[in-house]
């Protein structure tokens, strides 16, 4: 492996190591060094992959999704924990993106003002248009749920689909705040001064030597790093709050709302906090998914991929547990993108069938994913990883976790 492999596996370490944390089961002095072997192995032997285009290409995996991990998490503190039917994932996701693009970039100038409009570009820096893209969409998600968490289970999912709806035509036709039909372009990439040559100026001399043979092409493993710490942090948080008094009181409310009411809990103040906290973290997952594709439009946050994939996504790893919400993405992602390569070996005995049928792999793909959340109906209902039924880290463990 030479300095270059080296450099790159070094960016890969981290994250595996963080991804097994969060899966490797047990206490933490055992989890840790196990986490540790594990990621060190898995990353060098994906080292010895670097020499084909595939790796790249599973990096690429990975990072997507990661971030349909956010997402699915921000939906799990709504439906897993407190039992929202919320189908308005995309109109967040949109909201986060377009806001943190907005925040980051800088107002177009010169022939380029002729064909991109946006409202505002303030050139601030990633963190604080990740930060930017939360706090917006936790303000639209409190917005909405004063009215809409009025309704209950079929209305609850029509008014929040809808909403999703309008959010994605505002953006699509409202050229002015952010360029409407037409891409958003020029949404900038967080350090991607380590990879220019020189580096960036503030760097120690070491690990600028270190990040020397890196090229642009190379940005993608930092991006994959920065992807996992963010998942991570979220995942740590949720956490952290699913087994406060806070959490125990959700689930009170998602299981047996009139009794967490006769206990004399302000039942819709904590539906609201719900819904915010999942609204929050759904904007994050849009800005990281904006700064990833540096381009977005209206187009990207189509129900069909920004809302109901990430519902089978949470429903296949396990509503109401967070592990399971990280899980279920990777499974989905790999049968959503893995069903391309299977179209294009099927294509000589489609193309027999119909001389359109290979070029129709997107149906072939959906229909896969609706086989697979029927199967998840019929035969897993509670998913890959169940839900935990100890709360608290400081009541006795009575059954399997």
């Amino acid at each position: 492996m030479d300095h270059a492999q080296l450099a790159r596996a070094s960016f890969i370490v981290i994250p595996l190591i963080l991804l097994a944390l969060l899966i490797i089961p047990g206490r933490r002095a055992v989890r840790l060094p196990l986490a540790i072997i594990a990621g060190v192995v898995v990353a060098f032997g994906l080292g010895a992959m670097m020499a084909t285009g595939n790796f790249t290409y599973m990096i690429s995996f990975s990072t997507m999704a990661m971030i349909y991990a956010i997402l699915s998490l921000g939906l799990n503190s709504q439906w897993g924990l407190s039992g929202h039917v919320n189908f308005g994932v995309a109109g967040f996701f949109a909201v986060g993106a377009f806001t943190s693009a907005l925040v980051t970039t800088t107002m177009p100038t010169g022939a380029l003002a002729a064909y991109s409009q946006q409202a505002f570009g303030l050139g601030q820096p990633f963190l604080v248009g990740v930060l930017a893209a939360g706090i917006v969409s936790a303000i639209v998600g409190y917005l909405v749920s004063i009215p809409v968490l009025r309704l209950r289970t079929d209305f609850l999912a029509i008014a929040t689909l809808g909403i999703a709806e309008i959010i994605r035509l505002i953006f699509q036709n409202e050229r002015w705040l952010a360029n409407g039909p037409q891409p958003l372009r020029g949404i900038p990439q967080p350090l991607g001064c380590l990879f220019d040559d020189p580096a960036c100026s503030w760097l120690p001399a070491p690990v600028a030597a270190f990040l020397q043979p890196l090229g642009p092409r190379d940005y993608i493993f930092f991006y994959f790093l920065l992807v996992a710490i963010i998942l991570a942090v979220i995942y740590v948080a949720l956490e952290r709050i699913s087994r406060s008094p806070w959490g125990r009181v959700q689930r009170a409310v998602r299981d047996e709302e009139n009794s967490a009411a006769m206990s004399g809990k302000p039942v819709t103040f904590f539906r609201i906090q719900s819904f915010v906290v999942g609204s929050f973290i759904m904007g994050v997952g849009g800005a990281i998914y904006a700064h990833y594709v540096v381009s977005i439009d209206y187009s990207h946050f189509n129900p069909l991929f920004a809302t109901f994939i990430v519902w089978v996504m949470l429903m296949l790893g396990g509503s109401g547990n967070n592990k399971g919400a990280i899980l279920g993405p990777f499974v989905v992602w790999a049968v959503w993108t893995g069903t391309q390569s299977v179209v294009d070996l099927m294509a000589p005995v489609l193309s027999l069938i119909s001389p359109d049928l290979p070029s129709r792999s997107a149906y072939f793909r959906w229909m896969l994913v609706a086989i697979l959340l029927a199967a998840i109906v019929l035969y897993r209902p509670e998913g890959i990883i169940r839900e935990r039924k100890r709360v608290s880290d400081f009541m006795k463990r009575t059954g399997k976790d």
